[in-house]
């Protein structure tokens, strides 16, 4: 996926906000589920009556910050997964612009219902599954 950098993206240096970067890794993951043909809206809407309330939040987080972006940049988004289990998603992120990586990360996802972790969707879980060699 990928992403322009604008003004508001930047701190007074004209460099990217170290925060910003968790705002454009969270579109590159939801855009991975777009493409896996996971829509959210349609996976929330089924999954309410089974699960209500259930959600993805992050449950962990390494970021590695190596280079820095500025304003106009178009970046890379790059999103895999590394790891599927039953209640969470380790994914790999890079920001990249060109092949240079600016931003290394490793996240891990869990799914969740009324404050517990739940199995994600098998469909979801399946399709992630096959993505990882």
């Amino acid at each position: 996926m990928q992403v322009r950098v604008y003004y508001e993206d930047t701190d007074f240096s004209g460099i990217v906000y170290h925060a910003n970067y968790l705002r454009f890794m969270e579109r590159g993951r939801t855009n991975y589920l777009r493409l896996l043909g996971a829509e959210q809206s349609a996976l929330f809407a089924e999954a309410q009556d089974e699960a209500p309330g259930f959600a993805f939040v992050v449950r962990a987080m390494q970021l590695d910050f190596l280079k820095p972006a500025k304003m106009d940049d178009v970046l890379e988004i790059v999103t895999r997964p590394l790891e599927v289990r039953g209640a969470s998603i380790t994914m790999h992120q890079q920001v990249k612009r060109g092949d240079a990586v600016l931003i290394e990360a490793k996240v891990k996802v869990a799914f969740v219902a009324q404050g517990r972790a739940r199995p994600i969707p098998k469909p979801l879980r399946v399709a992630m599954a096959a993505d990882l060699g």
